[in-house]
Formats: structure tokens, sequence, C-alpha cells
């Protein structure tokens, strides 16, 4: 499905980041493993992925630094020659109540989400620009998928920060798909639900939080990173072709606000 494409994966070696590098490497990409800390994980995700027969490297970057960043593209388009997919996975959480949220910990969770983001973004467009469509590689100049949220449209008490930057995410993609899709780029997102990941273990990892959880859930099941790293899989892949500027949300029906199914 993705044979010869080179991908980039940011915050790859947990949670969906790893899964969906493990599932861009099986449908046959040879992929960047980026990782901001435990070089181990990120290592033992590229001996996996290499087993598929294809090329692995981990890289390790902040992507809310712009040097770090800038300097791991070099080094992709070094060792790679090009880059065709990029997923801008990286995240992460510091939660307050609004009202006693520093500024640390909002500008954090900004940083990292959104500008990380925007700054991968970059310097991927700027390569799909330069080389554009390779005919027999994909139908287009380069694919671009940001992680959101169901929370870049369900607001989140206590979680402003991260709702804030999801919320961002969602203009940041739909705006650049704008902006880009006319050169044959093509950018979207995946707004997953409730998934089993080390960000949110508290919400799942006892049968109490799990009932709790269900409840929001009207499929009955909370997600695995599979289930997200697939819907990233076929949305970087040209049976998606025509699919531009498009939230994909992979939630089991979260989105469906199911406390109205009995009248709220």
């Amino acid at each position: 499905m993705l044979r010869g494409q080179k991908a980039l994966v940011t915050g790859a070696n947990s949670g969906i980041g790893l899964a969906t590098a493990i599932a861009l490497g099986r449908a046959g990409a040879d992929v960047v493993v980026n990782y901001v800390s435990d070089r181990d994980a990120a290592e033992d995700v590229v001996r996996r992925i290499e087993g598929f027969g294809v090329r692995a490297l981990a890289y390790e970057a902040d992507v809310s630094d712009e040097a770090q960043v800038t300097g791991m593209f070099a080094r992709m388009l070094e060792e790679f020659g090009t880059i065709d997919i990029l997923v801008a996975n990286a995240g992460l959480q510091r939660d307050a109540p609004a009202t006693e949220m520093t500024l640390a910990q909002w500008q954090k969770v900004i940083d990292v989400n959104l500008t990380g983001q925007f700054l991968c973004a970059r310097e991927a467009a700027k390569e799909f620009l330069r080389r554009g469509v390779v005919p027999g590689v994909s139908r287009s100049a380069g694919k671009i998928v940001c992680m959101s949220s169901v929370h870049q449209v369900i607001p989140w008490s206590g979680h402003l920060n991260y709702a804030s930057s999801k919320g961002g995410v969602l203009m940041l993609m739909e705006t650049l798909a704008q902006e880009l899709g006319p050169s044959g780029i093509r950018v979207n997102a995946v707004a997953p639900g409730a998934i089993r990941t080390p960000i949110n273990r508290a919400a799942w990892e006892t049968p109490e939080a799990e009932r709790d959880l269900l409840k929001l859930i009207p499929y009955r099941r909370v997600g695995d990173p599979e289930d997200i790293a697939s819907a990233v899989t076929v949305l970087a892949s040209d049976l998606m072709d025509y699919v531009v500027g498009t939230t994909l949300f992979v939630d089991g029906g979260m989105t469906l606000f199911p406390g109205f199914a009995t009248g709220g």
C-alpha cells in the first residue's frame, strides 16, 4: 500500500505513535521514529519495523524546538532522500483547573501539541513542494496527517490547554489543506476518542474507571492504538487520494454525545 514511500512519525516510541510507525512499516514505508525520551523504546520500534524488510531510523527531537525539528528533517533527507508522509502525532497533557493552570502548563501543551505540528508540517511541505509528484510512488506530492482529538469539538473541563491545542490543530490542518492542496499535497487529521495509551491510563486501567468511560462511548469499547494506526495508514495511502482537509473521527461514536440518547 505504501511501498517505496518515506514516512516520519513524531512521538513514535509509545502509544498511538508507536502503533502508527509499525503500521506504516508493515504497509511498506521506510520510517523515521521520532522520540523525545526513552531511546531504548524507540530502537525497539525500529527493530520491529525493520522486520518488515524496510528501513527505519530513530531520531531524538523535541518537536517544539525549531532547531531540533529542522535538524531532524535534514537527517531524514540525508538518510532517506525525501519524505512522502508526515504523521504529526507528538502530544502531551498538563492538566489543571483553569484558575490553577500555570502559564508554564499552558505554554508547554501549546508548544508541543500545536506549534510542534506547525513546525513539522512546514518542513515537510517544503520538501513536498520542492520534489512534487513522483509517478509510481504516490498520486500526491505528499501527505500530512495531523493527530487531533475528539476534544477539537468537545469541551473538556480541567484540560483547557489540551482542548485549546486540539481546536488549534483543526484550523492548522484545514488552513494547510486549503493552501497546499493546489500543489497536490493532501493534509488531513485523525481525531481519536478514548484510546488505551499511557497518556490516559487512569481513565481505563481499573474496571470502575473503564465502566465510567464506556458511558461516553456508544460502541461500548475503549479503542486500541492499532485502531488509530489503521486509520492513519489508509488515510496516507492513494485509496484516500481525494480526501483533503478532513478530520476522520476514530472514537467509537463519542462525538455522538451519547448522553442525549436518553434525552440528555
